[in-house]
This record gives structure tokens, C-alpha cells and sequence, in this order.
């Protein structure tokens, strides 16, 4: 099997918000996927990336991908390399895939002297669970994921003071 792992180009755009789709319904909440191409291609090709994405290839077809970005560490002072989403289409599982792009990720890690890396893992998906602690991965039991969406910004922005 020939799998490569290339960073996404432009071109790619598409595709990555096709795997993004894809991953929004493994993890049935593919209504929340409201991200379009333009917001994509922002992302990461933006006047200002924010994030990069490395997309697993086989042949032609995109089977796998991984989006991520970095983050920092106080405690370390070195950033880190945080990734958001790690997705292998469900007809490509189980061929090594995912353990690819993740030592892909963690190559570019060393080459960034990242601290760490780091990523969250819905508690329900067992699956992904048992292969990040196959990989090495310590499961983070004493923390939580706490989360402010558009209208609590909003709303705590406006208690801001000036």
C-alpha cells in the first residue's frame, strides 16, 4: 500500500472540507459543520494561517487527515503542537493509517521543538481512545475540555472593561 502524507495545498481545499464533513458525521454532529471552503482556504492559506493540515494519500484518493496548530506551554516555555482533528476514512481503517499521520505530526513536532503534543478524544469513542493509549498517549482523566461558543464571547466580551 502506497500511503503518502503531504501538507495540503490550495488546491486541496476542497478535499479537506470534505475529510472535515466526513469527520463531522463519524462523530454525529455533522450539523454542526458549518465551515466552508472560504473559511478553509483562510485557515490555511489566509493572510494569517492559523492552522495546517497534512492529508494521507492513497493514490489519488485523500483516505486520512490530520488539522492542527500550536499551542503554548507556560510551564514548559515552548510551544506545543495541539491537533484538532484526526480522521481516516472508515473504509481505510485498520492499515496503520492514523499511526502515520500521527508520527508524521509528531516528526514535525520535533522538528519545531514543540513541548508536547497534545489532543482531546470524545469519551465515547472507545476505538480512538485504546489506539492513542497503543501509541504511547496518556489519557488526561483530571482534565476538562471547557468551551465558550459565539454568544458566551459575545456575552462575556461585553463585561469586558475599556
Amino acid at each position: 500500500m502506497d500511503i503518502r502524507i503531504l501538507p495540503a495545498r490550495e488546491a486541496d481545499v476542497p478535499v479537506v472540507l470534505r475529510l472535515i464533513t466526513a469527520l463531522g458525521e463519524y462523530e454525529k454532529l455533522g450539523h454542526e459543520v458549518v465551515a466552508t471552503a472560504a473559511d478553509i482556504r483562510d485557515g490555511l492559506f489566509g493572510p494569517r494561517p492559523t492552522v495546517e493540515v497534512v492529508i494521507a494519500w492513497a493514490g489519488d484518493d485523500a483516505v486520512g487527515f490530520a488539522l492542527f496548530f500550536h499551542n503554548y506551554s507556560t510551564f514548559l516555555g515552548r510551544r506545543g503542537l495541539y491537533l484538532e482533528d484526526l480522521f481516516v476514512v472508515p473504509e481505510w481503517r485498520a492499515r496503520g493509517i492514523g499511526r502515520r499521520l500521527l508520527a508524521h505530526l509528531a516528526r514535525i513536532a520535533l522538528e519545531r521543538n514543540c513541548g508536547r503534543m497534545e489532543w482531546s478524544v470524545l469519551d465515547w469513542n472507545a476505538p480512538a481512545v485504546g489506539f492513542y493509549e497503543r501509541i504511547g498517549a496518556t489519557v488526561m482523566q483530571d482534565w476538562r475540555i471547557c468551551r465558550l461558543t459565539a454568544d458566551g464571547i459575545g456575552r462575556l466580551a461585553a463585561t469586558a472593561e475599556t
